[in-house]
C-alpha cells in the first residue's frame, strides 16, 4: 500500500512544508510502503514521472528539514484542467491505471482552487466507478481565495513579504524633497487579499501605503486623482498599493488583459500599476513611478513567517491523518479559534464544496471610501505574518533543496 503526492497552481513559500507534512507523518507511522512525488501535478501521473520520496529520506535525514525551508515546488507545477468525467472518460482510467500499477491507496494534491477542481473530480470518478484510491487536497495559495479555510498555506509569507517590500519603498521615496507618487502593484485578479497586507507596512511614522485599491471595490479614476491630488498638498511622498485586477464600475479591468487566458479561463493580466502611472503622471504632472512585485511575492524564503510554515506542515499532516481514517473528497482545513491569543484548529471539508469557489475581502473590512482598509483587515492579518524561520545559509545566501529532476534535459 503506497500513496502518491502532487503539487499544482502558482508556487508558494509554504507548499513545500505541507509536502513535508505528509513525508514526517508517514516516517512516523509507517502507514505507507512508499511515498511517490508525481513530478509536474497531474501530469507527471498521467506521463508516469515520478519520485521516491522515501528513498529520499532514507539517504537524506535532513531532507525533510531542508523541504520546509525551500520555496516554490519541489514537485514542480502544472496548469491543467481535467475535462468532466463523462467528456474525457480516457484521462482518468489512464490515472487510476497508474495507480492500480503502483498500488497507490492515497492521492495527495497540495495546490489552490484549480487544484481542488482536480480533487474533486478525481473524487468524483472513484465514487463513481467504485475504485478504492482516496483522493486528499492541501491547499495553498498565495491569493488566500480558498472558500472554508481562515487562511491559506503561502499567504502569511507573501503577505509579510508584502509589507516588507512596502515599507522599503517608502524609506526610498521619502528621501527626496520632491512631489512624487509611487505605485506598488501586487497580485490578486480576484481577491484583494494579498494587497491589503500592504496596510501591515504602516508605523507611527510612516502611513505608507496612503492608498489602497482592491478589486472588491469598482476603481474610480476621478476619485483616485482628487485623493491623490489631496495627499500631495500636505506631503511630498504619496505611495499607492494595488491589485493587479482592480476594475472600473463597468467590471473592465484599468491594464491590459490579453485577448487568451489560460487553461482554467483566467485572464492574463499585464500593467495595472504601469497603466496608473500614467493617468496619474498626465493629471498630476508630478514625478510617479510604478512598481510591479510580480513573482517576487510568490517565492521569498529568507522573508517568510513561522507561523505559516508551521501551519501549512501541520495541514499536511492533518490530510495523511485524514487519510488513515479512511476518508476521501475532502480538504484539510484550518479555522481561527481565537484572535488574541491567537489559536487555530484542524479539520476537514469536502472539496466540492471548495473547489471554483472565491473568497472575496469582506466589504466591511474596506473603508467607505474604498481606497484602505480597516482595523479588522489589520488584526486578522498581523499573526499569519510572525515568526522567522532559521533559514539555512551557505556562502551568504539561502541554501535550499536542488530540483535537478525538474529540468532533466537542460
Amino acid at each position: 500500500m503506497n500513496c502518491m503526492v502532487a503539487q499544482s497552481g502558482g508556487p508558494t513559500v509554504a507548499i513545500n512544508a505541507s509536502l513535508a507534512g505528509v513525508l514526517e507523518m508517514n516516517r512516523k507511522t509507517n502507514h505507507f510502503s512508499i511515498v511517490y512525488g508525481a513530478i509536474n501535478g497531474i501530469i507527471g501521473v498521467l506521463e508516469e514521472r515520478f519520485l521516491n520520496l522515501s528513498e529520499k529520506m532514507e539517504n537524506d535525514a535532513s531532507f525533510t528539514k531542508r523541504l520546509i525551508h525551500s520555496p516554490a515546488m519541489y514537485l514542480g507545477s502544472c496548469r491543467y484542467k481535467l475535462p468532466k468525467g463523462d467528456e474525457g472518460q480516457e484521462k482518468y482510467q489512464e490515472i487510476f491505471k497508474v495507480f492500480e500499477k503502483l498500488e497507490i491507496n492515497t492521492f495527495f494534491y497540495i495546490g489552490g482552487n484549480d487544484s481542488m477542481d482536480t480533487v474533486d473530480k478525481l473524487s468524483q470518478y472513484a465514487k463513481a466507478h467504485a475504485l478504492p484510491v482516496k483522493i486528499i487536497g492541501i491547499p495553498k495559495t498565495i491569493d488566500n481565495d480558498l472558500v472554508k479555510i481562515d487562511h491559506t498555506p503561502g499567504f502569511g509569507s507573501a503577505a509579510k513579504y508584502v509589507a516588507a517590500s512596502v515599507r522599503e519603498v517608502a524609506m526610498d521615496a521619502y528621501i527626496y524633497a520632491v512631489k512624487s507618487v509611487t505605485i506598488v502593484e501586487i497580485m490578486g485578479r480576484d481577491a484583494g487579499w494579498l494587497t491589503a497586507a500592504s496596510a501591515l507596512a504602516r508605523t507611527k511614522h510612516s502611513p505608507a501605503p496612503d492608498l489602497i485599491y482592491l478589486p472588491e471595490v469598482p476603481f474610480d479614476l476621478d476619485k483616485c486623482i482628487q485623493d491623490t491630488r489631496s495627499l500631495l498638498e500636505g506631503k511630498n511622498t504619496v505611495v499607492i498599493a494595488m491589485s493587479e485586477g482592480i476594475r472600473d464600475k463597468n467590471g473592465d479591468y484599468i491594464s491590459t488583459a490579453d485577448s487568451a487566458s489560460d487553461i482554467f479561463g483566467h485572464n492574463h493580466l499585464s500593467g495595472a500599476g504601469k497603466t496608473l502611472e500614467g493617468l496619474l503622471k498626465n493629471a498630476l504632472q508630478v514625478k510617479v513611478r510604478s512598481i510591479e512585485i510580480n513573482v517576487l511575492q510568490r517565492a521569498a524564503a529568507h522573508m517568510a513567517s513561522e507561523t505559516d510554515l508551521m501551519e501549512s506542515e501541520l495541514l499536511g499532516e492533518n490530510a495523511f491523518s485524514l487519510a488513515m481514517e479512511g476518508k476521501t473528497g475532502l480538504m484539510s482545513i484550518l479555522t481561527r479559534e481565537s484572535r488574541n491569543p491567537y489559536k487555530v484548529a484542524y479539520s476537514s471539508w469536502p472539496v466540492s464544496e471548495i473547489a471554483n469557489q472565491v473568497k472575496s475581502v469582506p466589504r466591511e473590512w474596506i473603508n467607505e471610501d474604498g481606497n484602505d482598509v480597516t482595523k479588522e483587515m489589520v488584526d486578522y492579518l498581523n499573526p499569519l505574518i510572525q515568526g522567522e524561520p532559521d533559514v539555512p545559509y551557505v556562502d551568504g545566501l539561502p541554501d535550499y533543496l536542488p530540483v535537478e529532476h525538474l529540468y532533466p534535459n537542460r
